[in-house]
Formats: C-alpha cells, sequence, structure tokens
C-alpha cells in the first residue's frame, strides 16, 4: 500500500462508506421462540444482548420487517459485535413498554455464531413489566463444572432472586409447609396456570357448581325418593364406562370389594394376620353368607368398641340396613382418601420438593432440569387447594362430614406418622403385605412404572455424576436435600429422609420417589392433562439426555400398550395407569 493509500484509508468513517464497516463486525443469528398459549405475545420492546467470554454484543432491538414476537413465533434476527465474542457465555433480554404492559412468554432463543456452531439458550419465562434475564446455554452444569467467575456469579444472582421470590411458611402447624401466598394472585407469574389451563380450570368449576345447585332443585323440588335407583335423578349425565358400570353393579358386595383394590384410593387395603380383638365376629355369625373358599375378612362394623349399641352388620340383614352400613364405609373411606391419599401423600409433600427446587437449584443444574417438568403448575394448584378446598369456610367444608377443623386434625394426625419409605410403591407393598394379592391391578402398573421410572432416572443422575463423591461435593443438590428435611418437613417426626445425599443410589431413589408421586400416585388418586414422559419444554439440550428421554418414552408406550391389552373384552377395566392418562405434574 502507498502513502496516499494509507492516508485515505485513515480517513474512512462509518457514515461515508457503512459497507467497509460492516465487514469488519461479527454477525451472529439469531432466533426467539414465543410461547403458543394464549397471550404469549407481546408488542412490548425487546432487546436481545450477547455476552461472551470476550465482550458483548450490541444492544440489538428484535425488530424486523412485519410483527415481531407474536403468538407461537419463531423470528429470525441478526446481532453484531464489533469484536468477536468467543464462547457465548450468556444472552441477555430485556423487555420495555412505551404505553401499554403486554407480558411475553419466551420460550427459548437459539444463536448461531460466525463460524456456524449453532447453541439452544431455553428460557420458559414469563417476562412480566420491564424486566431483564439472562439466559443460560442449555448445556446442564452442576457447580463444580463451572469455572468461568462470571457463570458462577450467575448462579448465585438467579438463586438470590429466587429466594427473594418463593419464600417458605407454614400454612397450619404439624403438616408440611408450602408457598407463602394468599391466594394464587400472589404467585409470581412462572409458577401460575397458562391462561388457557386457567380458563378451562375455572370453566369446570363453575361448571360443576352450576351443576351441583341444579341437582339440589331436583333434590329439593322434585318427587320424593322412593328408591335407590331415584340416584340416576342426580346423576343423569354419565361420563365414561366406568361411570356406566358403576351405575349398574354399585350395590354389589363383589364390586364394593373391588374398589378397595383397584379404585380411586387402592392403598387402604392391607394384609390381616388376626382379626381384632374388638372386632367380635363368630363364624356361626356369617356362615350362611360365607362361600367355601371366603373367610371373615368381608365382613365390617362401624365403631371400634363392641357392644349392643354398636352392632356387627352383615349381608344376611336387611337390604337397606346393609347397603346403608356399606355406604357409609365409603363415605368414610372417601374422606382418607381426599385428605391423606390425595392431599397429603401427593399435592402437600410434592410442593416442599418443588419450592426447595426453586429456591436452591439454579435452572441450568441437571436436577432442576429433570424436576422442572414435574413441577409445573403444582404451586397454583395447591394454593387454589387452600384457599377454595379445605380453607376454614372451603368447598370441603361443604359438602363433607369432617368439616373445616376436620380436616385438618385427620391430617395433621396422619402427617406426624408420615414416612418417606412409605412414598416408595416397592416398600408399601411390602409393608401392607399385597406383594401377592391377585387381581391388583394397581400394584401392578405402579411396579412397571416405577421401575421405568428409575431406570430414567438412574440414566439422567449418570450422565451428570460419575461417582458418590460428586454427589457429595455439589454444595448446591446439598442445600436442596437439606432445605427440604430442614425446612419443608420439619414438623415430621418419622419421616426419615437424611438431610444430606450420600451416593448416587440415595440421588436416584430420591428424584424417582418425586416423579413417581407427581405422577403416578397422583393418577391413581386424580387425572392430569400433559402425559407423562411427554416435555414439551425442553430443558435438556444435549443428545445424550435427550436418548434418555426417548428411551424412557418408548418403554412408556410398551406400558400402555400391556395395560389396554391385558383387560381384553373385560366389561371393567383398570386404566387409571396407563401413561396417556397420568400427567407429568399435579396440576389439579
Amino acid at each position: 500500500m502507498n502513502r496516499e493509500q494509507i492516508s485515505i484509508a485513515n480517513i474512512i468513517t462509518e457514515k461515508d462508506y457503512p459497507e467497509v464497516i460492516d465487514r469488519q463486525m461479527e454477525a451472529y443469528k439469531v432466533t426467539v421462540a414465543t410461547g403458543t398459549s394464549e397471550y404469549s405475545g407481546t408488542n412490548n420492546f425487546v432487546y436481545v444482548t450477547l455476552i461472551g467470554e470476550h465482550g458483548e454484543s450490541e444492544r440489538t432491538m428484535l425488530d424486523k420487517l412485519g410483527p415481531d414476537l407474536c403468538c407461537g413465533a419463531v423470528d429470525e434476527y441478526e446481532v453484531k459485535s464489533s469484536v468477536p465474542l468467543g464462547s457465548i457465555w450468556l444472552v441477555r433480554l430485556e423487555k420495555r413498554h412505551l404505553w401499554v404492559e403486554d407480558n411475553w412468554f419466551c420460550l427459548y432463543v437459539k444463536v448461531k455464531t460466525p463460524d456456524g456452531t449453532s447453541l439452544t439458550f431455553p428460557c420458559y419465562r414469563w417476562f412480566v413489566g420491564d424486566m431483564d434475564i439472562e439466559l443460560r446455554e442449555g448445556t446442564a452444569k452442576r457447580m463444580l463444572d463451572d469455572t468461568v467467575p462470571e457463570l458462577l456469579a450467575h448462579r448465585r444472582r438467579e438463586l438470590q432472586e429466587r429466594k427473594q421470590t418463593y419464600r417458605w411458611q407454614a400454612w397450619k402447624p404439624r403438616i408440611p409447609k408450602c408457598i407463602d401466598a394468599k391466594s394464587e394472585e400472589d404467585l409470581p407469574q412462572d409458577s401460575r396456570f397458562d391462561n388457557e389451563k386457567t380458563s378451562d380450570f375455572e370453566g369446570s368449576l363453575q361448571y360443576a357448581m352450576l351443576e351441583l345447585s341444579l341437582k339440589k332443585l331436583v333434590i329439593n323440588f322434585g318427587k320424593s325418593w322412593s328408591d335407590l335407583e331415584d340416584f340416576r335423578r342426580i346423576f343423569w349425565k354419565l361420563r365414561s364406562p366406568v361411570a356406566e358400570y358403576v351405575m349398574e353393579h354399585w350395590k354389589e358386595d363383589c364390586f364394593f370389594g373391588y374398589q378397595f383394590l383397584n379404585g380411586s384410593n387402592p392403598r387402604m387395603i392391607e394384609c390381616c394376620y388376626h382379626l381384632p380383638d374388638n372386632f367380635p365376629v363368630t363364624e356361626d355369625m356369617v356362615q350362611a353368607t360365607l362361600g367355601p373358599k371366603t373367610n371373615l375378612y368381608k365382613e365390617m362394623k362401624l365403631k371400634q368398641t363392641p357392644g349392643q349399641n354398636n352392632p356387627i352388620f352383615l349381608p344376611s340383614d336387611p337390604e337397606l340396613a346393609w347397603v346403608l352400613a356399606k355406604t357409609w364405609v365409603r363415605h368414610a373411606e372417601f374422606q382418607i382418601f381426599q385428605l391423606l391419599s390425595h392431599l397429603l401423600r401427593t399435592h402437600l409433600v410434592v410442593e416442599v420438593f418443588c419450592v426447595a427446587t426453586l429456591r436452591q437449584l439454579p435452572a441450568v443444574h441437571p436436577v432442576y432440569k429433570l424436576l422442572a417438568p414435574h413441577l409445573r403448575y403444582t404451586l397454583e394448584i395447591n394454593t387454589r387447594g387452600r384457599t377454595q378446598l379445605i380453607s376454614e369456610d372451603g368447598i370441603f367444608k361443604k359438602v363433607v362430614s369432617t368439616g373445616g377443623t376436620g380436616l385438618l386434625l385427620v391430617t395433621q394426625r396422619e402427617y406426624q406418622k408420615l414416612t418417606f419409605k412409605s412414598l416408595s410403591p416397592t416398600f408399601d407393598f411390602k409393608a401392607r403385605g399385597v406383594t401377592r394379592l391377585k387381581n391388583y391391578f394397581y400394584r401392578e402398573d405402579c411396579t412397571m412404572l416405577w421401575n421405568t421410572i428409575h431406570s430414567f432416572v438412574s440414566g439422567i443422575v449418570t450422565l451428570y455424576y460419575s461417582s458418590d463423591k460428586e454427589v457429595i461435593e455439589d454444595q448446591e443438590l446439598q442445600s436442596w436435600i437439606n432445605e427440604v428435611v430442614n425446612e419443608g418437613f420439619v414438623d415430621t417426626p418419622n419421616f426419615g429422609l437424611s438431610s444430606d445425599l450420600k451416593d448416587r443410589k440415595e440421588l436416584i431413589t430420591l428424584l424417582t420417589t418425586v416423579i413417581f408421586t407427581c405422577s403416578v400416585q397422583h393418577a391413581a388418586t386424580n387425572n392430569g392433562q400433559i402425559p407423562l414422559g411427554q416435555y414439551p419444554e425442553e430443558y435438556f439440550t444435549e443428545a445424550s439426555a435427550k436418548a434418555e428421554i426417548k428411551k424412557f418414552q418408548e418403554e412408556l408406550k410398551e406400558i400402555e400398550e400391556f395395560i389396554v391389552e391385558r383387560h381384553g373384552n373385560s366389561e371393567l377395566k383398570y386404566l387409571y395407569l396407563r401413561p396417556s392418562q397420568i400427567d407429568n405434574s399435579i396440576a389439579i
């Protein structure tokens, strides 16, 4: 280059020759995905900045020809940097409003570097108001895996913010602690139902209350009941083959017993090795109604103190007396089912793990990524339950005999006896002596699903923890389990869960129990919306983790086919634990 050419080069400016300056800028292709649920899009200003080991890119407004960041949109942009950024550590997203606030739900951001490397930064967060969020690249990282000070600082900032947002409270004494929220309105938007879920939940509740009011009118102003078949008048809308079967067979003793095996509360039944002393039934009393191979365990009484005023009810009694006795037992069992099997052993137990996970594990942690889909919506459904169902003036007080104070007393008594081991089906079946009980489909299905979940969790844990020593040295993981035990379950004297994790086996068992309780155990008492093993939100981005998920899904498909084929043409089928009917999380 001669002297004249050098002089010309020295006076080139961006204003005069922008195309020359552009050639010196590093260009990154950025893809931004907006959520698909209603109202996920935004018309507010959104900016993106790439943060790398050698600096930051330009702060770039996400603005292209045509609409941006609409519901379900996947938009592409170009972000420039004056220097090569090297490894991209973080993606900073900023949302600002001008006149009208418009929330935005971001699914993920993808970055393609100048050398062709593609990186995914999962988000799955709501931007409410003017706010900034810095996203980590999707590869799961334990604290030990991070050596860059900026990334370690990011982990700390994230958890500090979460601890301010998600706080513990003791809603009532001697039950598990929960999220500090007086109503669902107090919850962060990230823990709320999406708009479709809210509309569906509240619409279903309003429909149920309307239906109940109409039935009340029929009962109050219709003709008096003259026959048990008049129950059809208040159950006029049967919605499933099971409901139809129940209506046809509900008075039969065989079906009454079947419900303890494979009904909505299949954990009550246990082996009785001898008749209790306060159950004074003799062979002569029931011989006329016993078959040649049956025994006294099918008999019942309603009170525990023998005497003239507490009779033994038998199938040989007048029909209405026998039906009334069975109805009384079923009514009592319904309350145990709702309060203990459903509320305590799934909803309240899982909420402890949910709050601890949000407070102690950053989004990049592999255990957070594993559990997040199984904790979705739990905080809102539980908060609604405390305010609408089990509060002192809630629905439960109006429709069941335990009322508002009684239900708390029953729950507190059971909580004091609750053990972590009993949440595992393998231990539970042995403890109840039902491992060889015939036609116990609940046990069969739980065992298959437990083994499949255990295999899936083992695969994920093995990917990120190569030794027991790595489990012990994971400070975030140890803080998590410590908070679960010493904060969430602090009032449980017999829970039996250690406040530290000593090896991979303990971690695998714990995580399997949590996921099983969130999904399978809850589905045995209620059902949900997103099938087990289906992960529309991809927290794991690594091929190895995705391979474990695919294997998990294939095994669940095999279980589904087995359950469907097992019953053949049987009129009554146990299908509650088909994987397609098991929700990932407690959301209902």
